[in-house]
């Protein structure tokens, strides 16, 4: 340190000196010198004005003899060592000079021209130039300038040895002391002091530096202490803690630690604490320090006892972060073997099927995804098969939940002996299965599998419990890239299988999720309807076929989309029932229609005539007859100008809610027409059971009854001219729909029919082009030939 510190002051001093002090040195010496040169240029400048004027004349007249004079008298003065004389015409030549031949340096040339005055005026005759040496920085300098410089040189080197010596006096040695003051307690462990006294800073850095020893060596007192009740601490606390180092190896463990785990402490101190887990969660175990959160995190292994028991641990480690611990941890091992038994019973039952034991729905999207990895490991495909059981929800309302849960027990026992050990089954939820099966050609399994899941259901559930599946096949990955993906479009599968006519199988294509995404599209058509008022009730004219007068209108409900105008009404009803909308759809078709019919009555000779709606099955809320009831009311319309159109659907749900509304409004003094008759079971029963009014004959059969194909023909007529004669029996009006041609409308009429509906008479329209229509004097109305 000695010899660095002072080599360090000496450098700094020397670097002041020559940033500083040679700068000004220099400077001196070049303004002397310049000094110097001006005062030899001026005598130059005055010697030559005047010789100049001395050869004006000898170099006239070209006396060489006297320039020759001239010359040798100027360069014997002062500084000159060269003169030059030479005349315009060059005739004359003259050069003298003083210059030793051992001289090498360089001469400065100062040049003036001879000016004679003739008569004839100022001639210029030639030059003369002197040369005397180039001054250097010391060639100038006076005896006094030369004591100046020698005192301040004296001054410069006086400063810096006393500099020198007081550095060394009044730094180094101080510094010294204090190094082997360090030195000693660095080597012998005892704190060691200062022994130096002074008021400057070296003195106040002294006693600092010994009141720190004092300070250090009481609070080494404190740690040693601090240290003993630790230990004590870590060994006595009835847990099991041990230490890491950076490298997973054990640096210390409690005695608690030992006696629940049967180690010795020489035996597992300095061993990876991964090798006593086992080897499944020693991955686990080995990432977890990437999942620690401000430097805390637990992590749950199953480690591996002296005798050889597997104890599932949790681990809670605590990174320490304090100065030489970097990277080096405390945790704290709980024995959790019987809370993680507890937590499995509990995450079984979680994922699990009460009634069938399959997995639930939770638990079978829990399984899916290590499906999809295990397919991608072993190269295999994934197909996913969702079962929904036809009829059920009948067995359910009809012969009881305790019969339907009887036969989903009773299925899954059949569905078990059709599965693989590979396989995978689960109860999404009521009528829902899934069922995974990996393999090479999951698809061809897929479809077998299909058949076989038929065939179960060719033998009853029990009396009466019939029952079938619609299925629908997705295939990972060629289908679905995801979990979530597989699921659903197997999902789109089973309901396409559904609208094809349910009971069998049907594999995924890509048609499907356009049909969904169309769905989706008319879903937010219908709420945007709801919400900006785009539904309107249209409405048709049922006409008497005698005659042709109107004797009422259907109510049809149209969506008028403000940029895709009139859009279909059947995928707007569909998707509406599917997604339960029907009912608000529904509520705002009838508040429509009634104000409308309230607007249409107001013309002559439409009074009396009635206003028909059809309902969905999901309108027949009890609330619907009071609904009904208040929007009457208030458009001033009797009850008996309503006709509740219904189909066969309806009444096949056997609902005891749909039949008591029904009764409901026929009391309240509506009429009740059966629609779409002989498109469903046709069941006369229904005409027994139900107080129908009215029987509305489907257009199908009005196609028919002039059709080329004479069986066809024939027997068209008859089902008609039967329906009617019955109908009427029982007092129902018959009305066919769709007629479109005067040939349809003449034998209908010839057979009886009461009324008729179709695009001969009118086609549906909104209520002001209809009112326009009907207040025409000459309405154009189709005669029956």
């Amino acid at each position: 340190m000695n010899n660095s510190v002072e080599n360090r002051f000496f450098s700094i001093v020397c670097g002041a000196l020559l940033i500083f002090v040679a700068p000004l040195f220099v400077l001196f010496l070049f303004l002397s010198s310049e000094r110097a040169d001006k005062e030899i240029r001026d005598h130059i400048s005055v010697l030559l004005v005047a010789n100049a004027q001395a050869l004006a004349k000898p170099l006239w007249d070209l006396d060489a003899d006297s320039v020759t004079q001239i010359s040798a008298t100027v360069v014997s003065q002062g500084a000159i060592v060269r003169v030059e004389v030479r005349d315009q015409s060059g005739e004359l030549d003259v050069s003298q000079s003083t210059i030793p031949k051992s001289f090498n340096g360089k001469l400065v040339q100062v040049s003036r021209a001879i000016i004679y005055n003739t008569v004839d005026g100022p001639k210029n005759l030639g030059s003369i130039s002197v040369f005397y040496p180039a001054l250097g920085l010391f060639s100038g300098l006076k005896q006094e300038e030369v004591v100046f410089i020698s005192i301040f040189i004296f001054a410069v080197l006086a400063v810096f040895a006393t500099a020198l010596i007081g550095n060394r006096i009044f730094v180094i040695k101080p510094l010294m002391r204090l190094t082997a003051a360090i030195e000693a307690t660095r080597q012998l462990g005892s704190r060691h002091h200062v022994d130096w006294q002074s008021n400057d800073e070296m003195g106040r850095l002294a006693q600092s530096f010994n009141e720190m020893q004092t300070k250090l060596e009481n609070e080494e007192t404190e740690l040693k202490l601090a240290h003993r009740r630790t230990t004590d601490i870590y060994n006595l606390t009835p847990a099991m803690l041990f230490s890491l180092d950076e490298e997973d190896r054990i640096t210390a463990v409690s005695d608690y630690w030992l006696l629940a785990t049967g180690y010795h402490r020489s035996t597992v101190i300095g061993r990876n604490f991964s090798d006593l887990v086992t080897p499944f969660t020693r991955d686990k175990f080995i990432k977890r320090k990437s999942q620690r959160e401000n430097g805390t995190g637990d992590v749950t292994v199953k480690f591996v006892c002296m005798d050889g028991r597997i104890m599932d641990a949790l681990i809670m480690e605590t990174a320490l972060t304090t100065q030489g611990q970097e990277g080096q941890s405390l945790s704290v091992m709980t024995d959790v073997t019987e809370l993680k038994a507890s937590e499995d019973r509990n995450h079984r039952q979680a994922i699990t099927d009460h009634l069938t034991g399959l997995l639930n729905r939770q638990g079978f999207e829990a399984v899916l995804d290590s499906k999809i990895a295990a397919a991608d490991a072993a190269d295999q495909e994934l197909a996913c098969l969702f079962v929904d059981l036809d009829r059920f929800k009948w067995i359910n309302d009809n012969m009881g939940h305790a019969a339907g849960d009887a036969a989903l027990i009773e299925l899954v026992e059949r569905l078990k002996t059709l599965l693989a050990p590979s396989d995978e089954a689960a109860r999404l939820g009521g009528d829902e299965f899934a069922i995974l099966l990996p393999a090479k050609n999951a698809e061809k399994r897929a479809s077998a599998l299909s058949d076989q899941i038929a065939s179960i259901f060719e033998k009853p559930f029990g009396p009466d419990m019939h029952l079938s599946a619609s299925i629908g096949i997705a295939i990972y990955p060629r289908h679905a890239t995801t979990a979530a993906e597989l699921l659903q479009k197997s999902d789109m599968a089973m309901y396409a299988k559904k609208r094809d006519g349910k009971n069998g199988a049907q594999i995924f294509d890509n048609g499907m999720l356009d049909h969904a995404r169309r769905r989706a599209e008319i879903e937010a058509h219908i709420e945007a309807g709801l919400a900006d008022d785009w539904f309107e009730a249209y409405l048709q004219p049922i006409v008497k076929l005698n005659g042709r007068g109107i004797a009422g209108f259907e109510a049809l409900m149209r969506l008028n989309h403000p940029q895709k105008g009139l859009m279909p009404p059947a995928e707007i009803i569909s998707v509406a029932e599917e997604t339960a909308k029907i009912v608000r759809v529904g509520n705002v078709i009838m508040e429509k229609a009634v104000a409308n019919l309230a607007k249409i009555s107001r013309l002559p000779g439409m009074q009396d005539t009635y206003l028909a709606i059809n309902f969905s099955p999901l309108q027949f809320e009890p609330a619907l007859a009071a609904r009904l009831a208040a929007i009457l009311g208030r458009h001033g319309i009797l009850p008996d100008r309503i006709v509740v159109e219904i189909t066969e659907a309806v009444l096949m749900h056997d609902n005891p809610q749909i039949r008591m509304v029904v009764a409901e409004l026929r009391r309240f003094g509506c009429r009740i027409a059966l629609d779409d008759f002989g498109t469903g079971y046709s069941s006369l029963s229904y005409l027994n059971r139900f107080p129908v009014d009215i029987i509305k004959i489907d257009q199908s059969f009005t196609r028919a009854i002039n059709d080329a194909d004479d069986d066809v023909r024939q027997k068209s007529r008859m089902l008609i001219e039967g329906i009617t004669t019955l109908s009427h029996k029982m007092n129902c009006t018959v009305i066919a729909e769709g007629i479109e041609t005067e040939e349809e409308c003449g034998t209908l009429h010839q057979m009886g029919l009461d009324y008729g509906q179709g695009y001969l008479f009118h086609r549906p329209q909104n209520a002001t082009k209809l009112i326009e229509e009907l207040s025409s004097s000459l309405p154009n109305v189709a005669r029956a030939s």
